[in-house]
């Protein structure tokens, strides 16, 4: 048994869920993670994870869910802790919170996968000591969160970064896009089932030299203009599988440079832009990390 408080965190991917026990510094002291099927069988495994580990390791203080979306992540509204309307096969309208409050009686904070992200990388990683932050995930879809003076932003529900139009030419890219709702709106144009859709191949199999990279660069650049225009963030964090290419990240660099024209008249972009849109500093695991502060939000609102 521990006696310094424990936080569980659940990193629910639309392809994987990653659930795990950490401590007050986001160390994880237990992990496991599955594939994302339905519902019912996902949320009982990750379920049957924290019954075993907390009687190893004892109970939990908080429970942090950071999960793909889109969801309602409002404790004041009726539909609060469950998914809405997701391309994610049978998981439209899942009660996650109800279906893990009722078997897990601890605080739960509930929040998208890329607010989660961008929390974790606010506590340990790339973004520590900024007020205002933007990560983005780019890969088996497009998300974005953002920190505003400190605070996640949510609104009227929570951010959806990836499903903004982009300028597409059709002259240039044919390619229809991929977005179930929107079609060639920022995911549906530069995701990674995108880039396969286009290419036929995984982004991961393309060469360096692939005109792929130059057009994926080219659609992340345009979206990171408009981005930056409207939330002037102290740095943008990119993650997410496709975003982790090596080849990708410097050719992103240089085209919001051109595509900005020098208008934004600040010298961490004109002189130091290595270090103003950058990979995340947890890397593959900001999600999880994020889960755990999500977690300790929890339990600090509720010994309040």
């Amino acid at each position: 048994m521990n006696n310094s408080p424990l936080y569980g965190g659940i990193e629910g991917g639309g392809t994987k869920f990653v659930c795990a026990i950490g401590d007050a510094e986001g160390k994880s002291l237990a992990e496991t993670r599955f594939p994302t099927t339905n519902p019912e069988e996902t949320l009982s495994r990750a379920l049957d994870f924290f019954r075993d580990q907390t009687r190893v390791f004892g109970p939990l203080a908080g429970l942090g869910v950071a999960c793909f979306g889109p969801l309602d992540p409002n404790p004041a509204s009726p539909t609060y802790g469950r998914i809405l309307a997701t391309p994610k096969s049978g998981w439209a309208g899942t009660d996650v919170v109800g279906a893990l409050q009722s078997a897990l009686p601890v605080p739960i904070a509930f929040d998208t996968d890329v607010n989660g992200a961008a929390l974790g990388e606010w506590r340990w990683g790339a973004a520590q000591n900024l007020s205002t932050f933007l990560y983005f995930t780019v890969g088996t879809g497009i998300g974005g969160g953002a920190m505003v003076e400190g605070r996640l932003l949510h609104g009227l529900i929570h951010p959806e970064m990836g499903h903004i139009p982009l300028p597409h030419s059709f002259t240039q890219d044919p390619f229809p896009g991929s977005c179930p709702f929107h079609g060639d709106c920022f995911e549906g144009l530069a995701s990674g089932p995108a880039m396969e859709k286009r290419w036929g191949r995984p982004a991961e199999h393309l060469p360096a030299d692939h005109p792929a990279w130059e057009l994926e660069a080219h659609y992340i650049a345009r979206a990171l203009q408009g981005f930056i225009c409207s939330f002037s963030p102290q740095r943008i964090i990119l993650g997410g599988g496709v975003a982790q290419q090596p080849v990708l990240l410097p050719l992103v660099r240089a085209k919001v440079l051109t595509y900005l024209n020098n208008y934004i008249s600040s010298e961490t972009i004109l002189s130091y832009m290595d270090t103003y849109i950058v990979s995340p500093g947890l890397g593959a695991r900001a999600g999880v990390c994020g889960a755990f502060a999500l977690a300790q939000q929890a339990a600090a609102e509720a010994a309040r």
